[in-house]
């Protein structure tokens, strides 16, 4: 099998740089403290642990996906997005990020479903009704928060009244941030809907402006921040208590729990084989592909590195 190249980590030096940051997935580099350059790159993580190998077209995948929903919801809420010079790449003016996740829940499923399973009853703070089935909706969405975890940590469940008691963001910005989750959800929902799709749970990262506005930041809508559902078949699934047909990266959390793998202390991530490799990333383009109703175009770039930094000079360069 002749081996597609892959973006695994990068080490740029740009004009005006003034830090960077290596996140599970993203690289992200400052540039003047005024600009974000962030590199989607192919790596992919699963419990907070970043896996072994790289899958090819992931990043361009991620950031292309983004970027459409970024532009498709900017009458919701401003965001931080000013180009997208590469397929792998945006760029933003800088924010102050809110140190929350707003994770928003429109279904029992994923780790809401396995805290369900545990007999828990409440999750960040909210009320869970008894006797729901995995995969059933919630009356309404619930939002369950967490902490924006520093490098290499988990992130963690958080209630609303914790986030205001503790200080990490104010009543109001909060509110206004809870406003905005619901608005992007029911949108979210909406454009999943037109591709046969349900928008099962997703997250919203929000930062601030120098002049102290509220902004969308990071990535939206993407297989990596977001669960779906096909629509075709939901009920019936549900019904006779079948695992739903779903584009996300739950496949790939649920083949390392079936291999003895969620995260934690002494359990060894399983072997990931060409094969696997591949196949992932042919999930990812079913997904692009199906969220966008578009042709994925795979890059045919060989030496992406080299690629990526001239596009990004050259943007640096005109403005």
């Amino acid at each position: 099998m002749k081996e597609l190249p892959t973006i695994s980590k990068t080490d740029f030096k740009f004009k005006n740089q003034q830090s960077f940051y290596k996140g599970k997935v993203r690289d992200v580099y400052n540039i003047n403290n005024e600009l974000l350059v962030m590199i989607a790159t192919d790596r992919i993580s699963a419990f907070d642990v970043v896996l072994p190998k790289a899958i090819p077209f992931k990043g361009q995948i991620l950031n292309q996906i983004a970027a459409k929903m970024l532009h498709a919801t900017k009458d919701i809420v401003p965001n931080w997005l000013m180009a997208t010079p590469d397929p792998n790449v945006a760029v933003g003016f800088l924010c102050e990020p809110f140190k929350v996740e707003m994770v928003i829940r429109g279904y029992l499923t994923g780790h809401a479903a396995r805290t369900y399973k545990e007999g828990k009853r409440a999750l960040c703070g909210v009320e869970l009704s008894e006797g729901m089935k995995e995969n059933q909706p919630f009356e309404n969405p619930i939002i369950t928060p967490s902490t924006k975890a520093a490098d290499g940590a988990h992130d963690e469940d958080i209630s609303k009244e914790e986030i205001i008691a503790k200080g990490i963001v104010s009543k109001a910005a909060y509110e206004q941030l809870e406003k905005y989750t619901y608005s992007l959800f029911q949108r979210g929902t909406e454009l999943a809907k037109e591709r046969g799709l349900i928008l099962v749970d997703t997250k919203y990262e929000f930062g601030k402006t120098k002049d102290g506005k509220i902004v969308l930041i990071d990535e939206i809508h993407t297989p990596d921040s977001s669960r779906y559902f096909y629509a075709d078949g939901y009920e019936n699934r549900l019904k006779n208590d079948e695992p739903q047909k779903q584009l996300s990266k739950e496949f790939v959390r649920q083949w390392l729990i079936e291999n003895g793998f969620q995260g934690k202390e002494g359990q060894q991530i399983p072997e990931m084989t060409d094969e696997k490799v591949l196949e992932i990333s042919n999930r990812y383009i079913e997904l692009y592909e199906q969220i966008t109703g578009e042709k994925f175009i795979k890059s045919k770039e060989v030496d992406l590195l080299n690629s990526i930094e001239k596009n990004i000079n050259h943007y640096l360069d005109s403005r």
